[in-house]
């Protein structure tokens, strides 16, 4: 323990928390002026000081963090101390702060100009990224977060390095007999072994003296950050340290190399790490350095450390802008983990911390876990961060009533005004609803609010508006029995709660872990009024609430160590690993040590306080899942595949890589961290159970409170209880309030909480065994609270079963790609919640399970799966098979209650193609497997002879290969069984806790809220067209037209919508199943629904649609033709669709499906080995009334990845020569369409190649008067192996060819057409 003063500060987005330590020589007792709001508590050898300050307050100082420190001197000198003049700190040994500087300038984009170093060929590389869009049904792509840099600062780079060799080679390969072979293969370069220890073959040198002129140009402008970012430079940083150089002598400040940064491979978020290190390292420098200057000498103590996103401290001078970004919320992690987690238990702890703003939520198991691929700020990161999820719930969320329907967030009121009690004439916010249902005492809640600072809370201001509030929410529902305000206010909590549940369950169960199986630790100052309660909703058992949960964040950033670490590359076959490989990971290791060493004693950390943390980056072979594993030696083999078989619930029969080796150094330094509760628990339960006579605290007041009692609310007066008055053992009933200045903490009917030395500890009882229950009562209308809450509910359950899906499938298209769907259904098969996975399943996973149900109607028993993939059963193509499981009643088990499915794209189904995406297909034969309806289970016995079987069949035609990977299908059509169990489990978790008529009628009556938005749609848009018929068509590349008219009933406000006039089905593969056309509808409906109004998607949304699709036309095909590029199909459908209702041009109106491969059956029928990949390639998307295109992005009917450029060089013999946005291909306009991109990718060796694609004959439409936007091309590069002549050969939408060595496919993605004539 030090012996002078520590001060720790946490400026979040509402309040500034602050926490110090004051030794007990130096402590004198301040005046009640002096102290303020701030609270004094006993510690070891001195006392400890809370208090809570707004983050912004300019009426009364400049910077929060600072004001802190004012008042905890004021509390040490005993004396009024200036705002005006520089602090003295000299009495302080500590200072350590967390903050949002470097998270509020990314939010705002408020960070430095720099400039950007691209390898040559990738200048939009990170513009275009993995090239989804956030948000699904936004034509605007408005989510999709900008650019850190001005593209006119990009410099290109004239070098290339690449991979030697690749992983998916069949036949092996070694380091050595990559170096043995590299001559004669005849490609140009050299090649090199890289630091990771794989050999590089470096294409071309870097040019530097080009990059020196481009260098010198850019810091002319004005520019001095720089950041770098060059292809493979993860293993080979040659060419970027000679870049820094380079720069460095010309005399930019900021070089952030993405090779220093985060030594991994995946140029993207390698990438973009390095732009927010040069984006935010200026800003956060400048906000360290005008923070010190509030004090004499510029010293806030003796040392000053700030804390990272990684959990650990830095010194003032080492900390970086990359590693600040998660700084507060890091904080709360390392605070709950060090007051609430116990290595005797061994109980893993969920962190739940509730600010003003939104809520965090974390896990802590007794490590501090780390995720290496984040996402901040929308931005993709490779950068070591504790694993946070943040929702936009807080105690300032946003209350709203929308579409009959109670709505919270993601909106804030914001710090300032605030929630309408804080004076200042905000809106109602979630504080409000807690403090007019007396969840909140005025009098325990400091006195900081209003223009001066200074008056309570105002629950007046309040409960009027939540008068008015409720008053306009009854009118909107006539005939039923109206709310009262207190019901009004218990709902919106309602809701709020299961929006904070929701990323608990994430959180813990798609990683493998039961929710119930941890303790929930609330802080936050608005944690204690919610956790009982969300705990009840999780099953979870104990609530922990730390002496200090209101400013966990800042008495975690007090208990923090100061941290370093490195990290290498390698790439090292574990299983195979001799001795001497051995030796060589353990001096990398010792390596990496020295330097950790070197970091922390620059930081004056002594050696003998340091302990280093070792890990190893594990990964199957072919697999991009990557743990980190602990290192003791070769047993870490053994402990990757038990950490793999937990997560994922599979092992693979393949070879344990390393892939990286990471040492992180912990100084150890004060340790204000308090005993375990366990002890302390045990002992006072035995107390009470004993019959030994308990105190309760001091009663300080006595509060009329609203709470739910199982199936109804009341009000009940409770007593309020002061928390400091509380001895130790002391036990509250509930319902109760425990509270101070810093905190109040709801204790709930049916709990009982228990006053440790150092924590509040509740246990969460049954709240119907509490009270007496009164009878169930007749549901006749809707209750829009519960519209919400099963809203929510059944589409946490469907993502819950797509995180299963994804943690337990083996195929890059769904564990990678995120090529799949989940979803729920009602008894007769209709659509009750898809989670928005993939577009073109919405709507059609419907079709297909209501086939299933026709089919085996009355047939089924509990345990039976089916399997399905057929167009005309509900398919949408081939390689989506589908797996649809009944679940029926327990009183009848012939009776089906519901239904779940799961749909996931399998890579390889058979067929005569190399892909999935057959370019050349007629006949549905080509394709592949298909099924109409598969026993896969009976009586929860899995069919795996059978299934082998029906996977074989498409061996028996003619040039056509059976799967190559059975053992592929099976492992991800076991992946959808489970994700199909996960859905059972958690819905009969449902009909338990809400009895199974209330689930059913919700079932039906989210699905009527869905119907009631489609309709109040149709009639804006019968009013907007005067009544008069929609209509649109537009032709596929070979000439088939697609034409729609749709009509609004105006009696109904139902509308049908007529394909009649579609051509008819073609001898190729673009025909589409009938499920398509309702998919393609549902999606263009929620896309044209504004969408701050809340619509689940179901099948309600068709309810009021009538589908006519003439039996024959492409649109709805016989079962005879292909299909397999029905996906692309679907795009062109909601142009069309889009087209009629006058709402968006065209996007590209395609997937640019390209594949590459070797293998299948040879001439001679022999099938040989291979490999296959395949990519879905973004492009523009159409303008809009009042907003531009999008650049290359997936639109519309697809929303998949793609791979990164690095791990497609390592994996395939191939080489990207470019991959840009195809500059001016945007339809022009007064709203310009987005353009689309250029990707060229040669072949290393011969292979095959496929490309289906659309819009290379008619151009992707503008519409009022604007132009179109330019038509896609796929052309051939080929090299005559003779005489090295060069020709280019066009494809066609469709082509399989086969590359010859040298040879390059280039696709020219269509950009999208534009919106109104140009001014």
């Amino acid at each position: 323990m030090m012996e002078g003063v520590t001060v720790a500060c946490d400026r979040g987005g509402t309040f500034t928390d602050v926490w110090a330590f004051i030794p007990s020589r130096i402590f004198k007792n301040p005046s009640q002026q002096l102290l303020g709001n701030a609270v004094i508590s006993p510690g070891q050898n001195g006392v400890q000081v809370q208090l809570k300050l707004l983050s912004e307050d300019p009426q009364n100082y400049a910077d929060a963090p600072t004001e802190g420190i004012r008042r905890v001197l004021q509390i040490i000198e005993g004396r009024e101390i200036s705002k005006d003049q520089p602090l003295d700190a000299g009495l302080i040994d500590s200072v350590r702060m967390g903050t949002t500087v470097a998270t509020n300038a990314l939010l705002e984009r408020k960070g430095e100009k720099f400039g950007l170093v691209l390898t040559k060929g990738f200048r939009d590389l990170l513009e275009i990224g993995d090239q989804t869009r956030p948000d699904l049904f936004d034509l605007k792509i408005s989510t999709k977060p900008g650019m850190l840099y001005d593209p006119a600062h990009v410099i290109e780079a004239d070098e290339r390095v690449s991979i030697e060799g690749w992983s998916l080679d069949p036949n092996g390969q070694t380091t050595q007999g990559l170096l043995r072979d590299s001559e004669k293969n005849g490609e140009e370069g050299t090649v090199e072994v890289g630091v990771s220890g794989d050999v590089v073959r470096v294409f071309k040198k870097l040019d530097e003296d080009s990059i020196r002129i481009s260098l010198q140009n850019l810091y002319d402008s004005g520019v001095r950050g720089l950041a770098v970012c060059l292809l493979h430079s993860w293993t080979y940083p040659v060419h970027e340290n000679q870049i820094a150089a380079i720069a460095s002598s010309i005399g930019f400040t900021q070089i952030s190399l993405s090779s220093q940064l985060f030594p991994s491979i995946k140029a993207v978020p390698r990438g973009n790490a390095a732009c927010i290190d040069a984006y935010l390292s200026p800003v956060v420098r400048r906000y360290v350095d005008n923070f010190l200057s509030n004090f004499v000498d510029k010293k806030a103590g003796k040392r000053c450390d700030f804390m990272q996103s990684d959990g650990g401290l830095a010194s003032a001078k080492k900390f970086s802008g990359l590693r600040a970004v998660l700084s507060g919320p890091a904080g709360g992690l390392v605070g709950f983990a060090k007051t609430t987690y116990e290595e005797k238990s061994g109980v893993a702890v969920i962190g739940f911390d509730m600010g003003g703003t939104s809520t965090d939520v974390s896990r802590f198991s007794g490590k501090f876990e780390h995720e290496f691929d984040n996402v901040t700020a929308g931005i993709k990161v490779a950068c070591p961060q504790l694993g946070i999820e943040t929702v936009a719930a807080g105690g300032g969320s946003l209350l709203t009533y929308k579409n009959n329907t109670f709505c919270v967030g993601p909106e804030s009121v914001g710090a300032h005004p605030g929630p309408a009690c804080y004076r200042k004439g905000g809106d109602l916010a979630i504080t409000d609803a807690n403090l007019v249902l007396g969840r909140l005492v005025p009098s325990t809640f400091p006195s900081i609010f209003g223009p001066n600072a200074d008056a309570p809370l105002d629950v007046e201001a309040s409960r009027i508006k939540f008068l008015r509030f409720t008053e306009e929410i009854n009118s909107q529902r006539p005939g039923v029995q109206p709310y009262s305000v207190d019901e009004v206010a218990a709902g919106f909590l309602r809701v709020a709660n299961e929006n904070m549940s929701r990323p608990m369950r994430s959180l813990t169960e798609q990683r493998g872990y039961a929710t119930s199986a941890h303790h929930l630790c609330c802080f936050g100052g608005a944690g204690g009024q919610h956790a009982c309660i969300i705990a009840k909703g999780l099953n979870i058992g104990l609530v922990i609430v730390p002496r200090f949960s209101s400013i966990l964040s800042a008495y975690g950033i007090a208990c923090a160590d100061t941290v370093s670490e490195v990290s290498e590359p390698m790439t090292v076959n574990l299983s195979k690993a001799s001795v001497t490989k051995w030796d060589a990971i353990q001096s990398r290791v010792e390596k990496l040590r020295v330097e950790v060493l070197q970091k922390l004693q620059e930081q004056d950390v002594k050696s003998d306080q340091i302990t280093y943390e070792i890990e190893l980056g594990c990964a199957y072979d072919g697999s991009d899942t990557v743990l980190q594993i602990t290192y003791h030696g070769p047993s870490v083999v053994e402990d990757f595949m038990a950490t793999h078989l937990r997560e994922t619930s599979f092992s693979m029969p393949r070879d344990v890589l390393g892939v990286s080796v990471r040492v992180r150094g912990t100084g150890k330094t004060d340790n204000f961290t308090p005993v375990g509760f366990s002890d302390e628990l045990e002992a006072a339960e035995s107390a009470w159970a004993s019959g030994k006579p308990i105190a309760l605290p001091k009663e300080i007041d006595s509060v009329s409170a609203y709470f739910d009692f199982g199936s109804y609310g009341k009000r009940v007066q409770i007593p309020v209880y002061a928390l400091g008055s509380a001895s130790t053992g002391s036990r509250v009933p509930g319902p109760a309030i425990i509270a101070d200045k810093t905190q109040t903490i709801v204790v709930e009917p049916g709990c009982v909480a228990f006053v440790l030395s150092e924590h509040i500890v509740i246990r969460v009882g049954n709240i119907k065994e509490a009270v007496e229950e009164k009878p169930d009562v007749e549901t006749e209308a809707a209750d829009p609270i519960m519209l919400a809450v099963f809203g929510n509910r059944f589409m946490s359950i469907a993502e819950q079963m797509g995180h299963t899906l994804q943690r337990t499938s083996i195929s890059v298209s769904i564990k990678e790609r995120l090529d799949f769907s989940c979803s729920i259904h009602s008894t007769d098969g209709s659509l009750v919640a898809n989670a928005p996975h993939i577009p073109v399943h919405l709507g059609s996973m419907q079709y297909a399970v209501q086939s299933q149900h026709q089919h085996w109607l009355g047939k089924l028993r509990p345990g039976d799966v089916l399997l399905t993939n057929h167009p005309e059963w509900g398919g949408t193509h081939l390689p989506d098979l589908t797996v649809v499981t009944p679940v029926f009643s327990p009183e009848d088990d012939t009776k089906v209650l519901f239904y779940v499915a799961s749909r996931g794209h399998h890579t390889d189904i058979g067929g005569t193609s190399v892909t999935s995406m057959n370019p050349i297909s007629k006949e549905l034969w080509q394709e592949g497997v298909s099924v109409k309806s598969f026993l896969l289970c009976s009586r929860g016995k899995f069919d795996e002879e059978g299934f082998r079987e029906l996977f074989a069949e498409p061996a028996k035609y003619p040039g056509s290969s059976a799967t190559r990977r059975i053992d592929h299908n099976i492992t991800d059509i076991h992946a959808a069984i489970s994700a199909n169990v996960r859905g059972i489990n958690l819905m009969r978790t449902l009909f338990d806790e809400f009895g199974t008529k209330t689930v059913l009628f919700y079932m039906s009556q989210i699905q009527t809220l869905a119907a009631q938005t489609v309709r109040t749609f149709f009639q804006d848009v019968y009013k907007r067209f005067n009544g008069k018929p929609l209509e649109a068509q537009d032709y596929m590349d070979d000439g088939t037209c697609i034409k729609i008219k749709i009509t609004i009933d105006p009696e109904t406000w139902n509308a049908v919508f007529d394909w009649t006039g579609t051509g008819p089905q073609t001898h190729g593969n673009f025909n589409s199943p009938i499920s398509l056309s309702y998919a393609a509808i549902i999606y263009s409906l929620r896309s044209m629904i504004r969408a701050d109004i809340p619509m689940p998607l179901n099948q309600g949304v068709l309810d009021p649609v009538t589908n006519i699709v003439p039996k024959g036309c492409f649109l709805n095909p016989t079962g005879v033709v292909a299909i397999s590029g029905s996906t692309i199909s679907s795009q062109r459908l909601v142009d069309v669709i889009l087209r009629a209702f006058m709402t968006a041009a065209a996007s590209q109106g395609c997937a640019n499906s390209l594949g590459f491969g070797t293998g299948g059956k040879d001439a001679f029928g022999n099938v040989m080995p291979g490999f296959a990949y395949g990519e879905a390639i973004g492009g523009g998307s159409g303008a809009g009334p009042g907003w531009h295109g999008t650049h290359a992005v997936s639109v519309h009917s697809t929303n998949t990845r793609l791979t990164d450029v690095e791990v497609i060089e390592a994996r395939c013999p191939l080489l990207v020569e470019e991959f840009s946005i195809r500059r001016q291909s945007g339809g022009k306009g007064k709203w310009m369409g987005g353009d689309g991109c250029i990707r060229q990718i040669k072949a290393r060796i011969p292979v095959n190649c496929s490309i289906v694609s659309q819009r290379r004959v008619f151009a992707p439409f503008g519409l009022e008067g604007a132009a179109d936007g330019a038509r896609g091309k796929n052309i051939w590069i080929r090299h005559e192996p003779e005489d090295g002549s060069v020709t280019e050969i066009n494809l066609g939408n469709n082509g399989m060819v086969k590359l010859g060595k040298e040879d390059s496919v280039r696709i020219e993605t269509p950009g999208g057409g534009g919106w109104s004539s140009p001014s």
